[in-house]
């Protein structure tokens, strides 16, 4: 697989690049220094050296084509609302306007739980923030692309458990950084899992598991008579009804 990721050298970015790449998958990424895109290099990674907020959408698809899948990791995590919104906002927008451009289907969005932080005294600028966020999922959620939206706990810093609690709906608490790209790096490789909204949290569920777990029974029924087709003699032939 060949994944290019927007926020490559961000904290949930960074370990996913480097599981991918422990995979033996490909991997590519946006970067705004020179010295970043030569780092990567040395880890066998191919870097594109630009700001998101000022490239235009051909620029951008021209870094996407001949990639399976989009990452999008980058975030403000709450900073000013002019940063918030070239990234968190507007630069998904341009992120899934340039897949369709460049043809890549498949397009991950690392958002964040509604319920974070709630039982905080929020600011102006973080109540915007995750309200820009919403936005985003909304209109990755209302495009033709192969989506995925996951949405994590409260990120903390350290070694992951590889295991977790996945599904459509999670109570809010925290998690490592470190599950949070053990579980985005197997869900990459599950082709079932797509158009989904999922919250992610500590839990007790190898992650493995608890990705199969949430393969659409639809999708996996699907699946399975196309192989079953795929593997008839090419003499018989099927029903054509009426």
């Amino acid at each position: 697989m060949d994944v290019f990721i927007i926020g490559i050298t961000g904290g949930v970015g960074s370990l996913l690049a480097q599981k991918l790449r422990s995979r033996g998958d490909a991997v590519r990424g946006l970067v705004r220094r020179d010295d970043q895109q030569a780092e990567l290099a040395t880890r066998g990674m191919n870097a594109r050296v630009g700001d998101l907020s000022s490239m235009t959408v051909e620029e951008l698809a021209e870094s996407f084509r001949g990639v399976d899948a989009i990452v999008f990791s980058a975030g403000s995590n709450g900073g000013s609302k002019q940063v918030t919104k070239a990234i968190d906002g507007d630069g998904v927008a341009k992120a899934i306007e340039a897949a369709r451009l460049a043809g890549v289907e498949r397009f991950a969005l690392v958002s964040v739980l509604p319920e974070s932080w709630r039982e905080r005294d929020l600011g102006e600028e973080v109540e915007y923030y995750f309200a820009v966020k919403k936005g985003a999922d909304i209109a990755l959620s209302r495009s033709d692309l192969n989506w995925l939206i996951l949405r994590p706990s409260l990120l903390l810093d350290g070694p992951g458990a590889d295991t977790v609690s996945l599904g459509p709906a999670e109570f809010h608490g925290q998690i490592t950084r470190d599950d949070v790209a053990s579980t985005l790096a197997e869900l990459l490789h599950e082709p079932l899992i797509g158009r989904q909204i999922l919250e992610l949290n500590t839990g007790s569920t190898p992650i493995e598991e608890a990705v199969r777990a949430n393969v659409r029974q639809g999708l996996a029924e699907n699946q399975h008579g196309a192989s079953l087709r795929a593997l008839r003699p090419k003499s018989v032939e099927e029903p054509t009804g009426g």
